[in-house]
């Protein structure tokens, strides 16, 4: 994956249900709110080794998980091939808008962009 911090959001995402609220908490400053070991220990008066106890343990969980269902990675995978589904949806309709007007082919290419939105949830 593109960096560390990008991989960490995304396992989170998948699995960030799965931690502890404390792990989810912790894991939740540091990432998306950017504060330090440090801060974190401060405001939950604990040491700074005890943040980050908690922290590579939820990372280390959420990898374990990938590592068994590549969830993550097979999303990753998939999104290039819903971007083209919906890129060529978008052309599709515009011709048929231009050339066509032919209601069959809205009707299909509703359904379409209908599958590729669920594929992305």
């Amino acid at each position: 994956m593109k960096n560390q911090t990008f991989r960490m959001t995304m396992l989170f995402d998948f699995y960030g249900e799965l931690l502890t609220e404390r792990q989810k908490e912790f894991y939740q400053l540091y990432y998306d709110e950017d504060l330090s070991l440090s801060e974190i220990a401060e405001n939950y008066g604990i040491s700074r080794q005890g943040v980050r106890d908690v922290i590579v343990r939820a990372e280390a969980y959420m990898t374990e998980i990938e590592d068994k269902t590549g969830l993550v990675k097979r999303f990753m995978q998939l999104a290039p091939h819903v971007e083209a589904i919906e890129s060529a949806l978008e052309e599709l309709r515009k011709l048929n808008r231009r050339l066509f007007e032919d209601k069959r082919l809205d009707e299909l290419c509703a359904v379409i962009g209908n599958e590729a939105a669920a594929l992305k949830e």
